[in-house]
């Protein structure tokens, strides 16, 4: 099957290198064409574990390619996945789906025969019919069938969420896409991956529903970890405790400084503006917004409390600047509200990430940056840990206190234990737990 992948940012590149992997012949567009030259020197412009084998292996085999003519393309293709971006909009917090019907302008100009053509890219309900509308009458002779396709890849993740999915949710008004997709996905079903038909509006909810849900249940815990410092109880216990419930499960009950990352964010905005464009407001998911919101500010007062009350002057080491380990990304990471809380309080800040720090450089001014976290803690009055890579899972606290110039250590992720912190002359703040 051949296959055309509009997009070749994150959601397009790895699932056109996954799709060349079950064998198809994937074809990645972009109009970016330094970020094509790039991916066809061998170089991935996402940090993604294992992204940078896979599509060099299929680059190898002749099955994955990288080009900017769309219309050849588009052409040549069985199927054609929409995935480009849809970011919040500027001044509404809509999704901004220009790109997407941008790329359904150019899909119709070029299309050859019956395509399916899916979106791919996290849209709004409706998103689908308006993109239909489109394609008709860009080219009223065009022989489509659009479909709805969503992703469910978490960052650091994706690889194994694309072939290993939980579901594949596809929805569709035009029968005759059904046997293409099942085609397109003919590996995964084989391994008994639950495929599920829906409808194309009934597609594109639960995609929003599902992250909208997930970013609940993390600011959940969130909320009952203030409230356990505040009675003395303990945050981890209460997420196990309730996390044994079957019907409540033990994923995203880790309490920290809130959610960030290229999908939550956006997402429950746009369904929070969806629902009110219907007049069916979702309240919870409102709420959740804003307290997410607060909250990545209040981890910047924590700090300032545990430190003494003042920063002014200070130098306080953050360690980790992405929104999650083993990515990247650094949209919407609650690193950039709390470093800025900290430098309107008067802090100076010296930051250490794995991979983050360029992109870091792009959105956060006036921080240092260090080459890793022993170095980020020189001279520093306080350390916080932000991101819970794994090279932060086992600090050297003798060192880290010769390097400091106090020991107190801000766990914002409580990747420690307080009595193991407190062995070794630390001050130590977490999150849900007493100090």
């Amino acid at each position: 099957m051949k296959i055309t992948m509009i997009g070749s940012g994150y959601v397009g590149l790895v699932s056109g290198a996954c799709f060349a992997d079950f064998g198809h012949d994937v074809t990645c567009v972009d109009k970016d064409a330094g970020k094509i030259e790039a991916l066809k020197a061998g170089r991935i412009p996402i940090f993604e574990p294992g992204l940078d084998g896979l599509v060099a292996a299929n680059v190898a085999a002749g099955r994955l390619a990288f080009s900017t003519d769309i219309a050849t393309c588009v052409r040549e293709a069985d199927v054609v996945f929409i995935a480009v971006g849809t970011p919040s909009r500027r001044g509404d917090g809509h999704a901004d789906l220009s790109y997407v019907y941008g790329a359904a302008r150019e899909i119709a100009e070029n299309v050859s025969g019956f395509t399916v053509v899916v979106t791919k890219s996290t849209v709004p309900v409706g998103t689908g019919d308006e993109v239909e509308r489109i394609m008709r009458e860009t080219n009223p002779e065009a022989d489509i069938a659009v479909v709805s396709n969503p992703e469910f890849l978490r960052e650091g993740a994706a690889i194994d969420d694309f072939k290993r999915p939980d579901r594949i949710v596809v929805g569709l008004d035009d029968e005759r896409a059904r046997a293409v997709m099942t085609e397109a996905y003919r590996p995964l079903y084989l391994n008994q991956a639950p495929l599920l038909f829906t409808t194309r509006r009934t597609s594109e909810l639960i995609k929003y529903a599902s992250n909208a849900f997930l970013a609940l249940k993390i600011t959940f815990i969130n909320e009952m970890a203030d409230l356990c410092e505040k009675v003395g109880a303990n945050v981890q216990e209460v997420a196990r405790g309730i996390g044994l419930d079957g019907r409540i499960g033990p994923k995203f009950l880790h309490a920290g400084p809130g959610y960030g990352g290229s999908c939550f964010p956006k997402d429950t905005l746009a369904l929070v503006k969806t629902a009110q464009d219907y007049d069916s407001p979702v309240r919870l998911i409102e709420t959740t917004v804003a307290v997410n919101d607060n909250r990545k500010r209040a981890m910047g007062r924590k700090i300032i409390h545990a430190v003494g009350g003042d920063v002014r002057g200070k130098r306080i080491a953050v360690l980790g600047l992405t929104f999650k380990p083993n990515t990247d990304d650094m949209r919407d990471s609650p690193a950039i509200a709390i470093i800025q809380a900290l430098q309107d309080a008067g802090a100076a800040i010296v930051a250490y990430d794995p991979e983050g720090i360029d992109n870091a450089r792009k959105l956060i001014e006036g921080v240092d940056y260090a080459d890793n976290a022993y170095h980020a803690s020189e001279g520093a009055d306080a350390v916080v840990i932000v991101t819970e890579w794994n090279q932060f899972r086992a600090l050297d606290f003798t060192r880290l206190k010769t390097v400091m110039k106090a020991p107190i250590l801000i766990d914002l992720r409580n990747i420690y234990r307080p009595e193991e912190v407190a062995r070794h002359g630390f001050s130590y703040t977490s999150v849900g737990r007493a100090d």
